[in-house]
């Protein structure tokens, strides 16, 4: 029975980028998908926390795991709500239920940006296509509505390390780059960034703060 216990015990300690993808695709919240690497998962929850949005926009909902996640940290704040935007309609039943949770199908592009008038604080997570094209195309139409101290999140650039770029035109660290070429209002946070080691994130280089 003793040797029966311990018999899947291993002295080895290995994960890298590649463990990290394939595990990130088993992550759920309150059995919903998440899809987030972990150490994005605890960045997020530090960050909403900490400015306390009274709106998230989140570009791409999938099944709505994140969206559910983010709601319920709103819930923790005591205030806010998160408009998800996909082109398909996936969302998990949990997440339609939430009252904090505004689900839109028109993709980004569709989106009606009066929609935010109203609101003071916006952090907004752009994790749709990762294409170069959609990320930048993201950036440009949603920026101005950060203000000081806020965020725009463009996820995924991980995409780079695991030999995907190509596939994505360059992706979102392309879409980056020529963003932030043009916009000096926005830095890397890289504490945000290199909280694990550097660029330890799915979006490198992707934690992008209004100054």
């Amino acid at each position: 029975m003793f040797f029966q216990s311990i018999k899947n015990f291993t002295k080895k300690v290995h994960f890298d980028v590649n463990t990290l993808e394939r595990g990130h695709h088993k992550i759920n919240y309150r059995g919903v998908p998440v899809i987030k690497c972990p150490f994005d998962y605890v960045i997020y929850q530090m960050l909403i926390s900490k400015i306390k949005p009274d709106l998230i926009i989140e570009i791409g909902t999938n099944t709505g795991g994140s969206a559910l996640y983010f709601a319920d940290l709103l819930d923790i704040n005591g205030q806010g709500e998160i408009h998800t935007i996909d082109i398909f309609d996936k969302a998990d039943t949990k997440t339609k239920a939430h009252p904090r949770v505004k689900l839109f199908f028109e993709g980004w592009q569709g989106y009606d940006i009066s929609q935010t008038t109203k609101f003071q604080n916006i952090l907004i997570i752009e994790d749709g296509s990762h294409t170069y094209e959609d990320s930048l195309g993201a950036l440009n139409k949603f920026s101005h509505l950060i203000k000081k101290d806020s965020y725009f999140i463009v996820e995924d650039g991980i995409i780079d390390k695991l030999g995907w770029a190509k596939k994505y035109n360059g992706g979102p660290q392309r879409a980056i780059i020529e963003f932030l070429k043009a916009n000096d209002q926005f830095v890397i946070d890289r504490s945000l960034c290199d909280l694990f080691g550097t660029n330890a994130t799915f979006n490198v280089n992707g934690y992008l703060k209004k100054i």
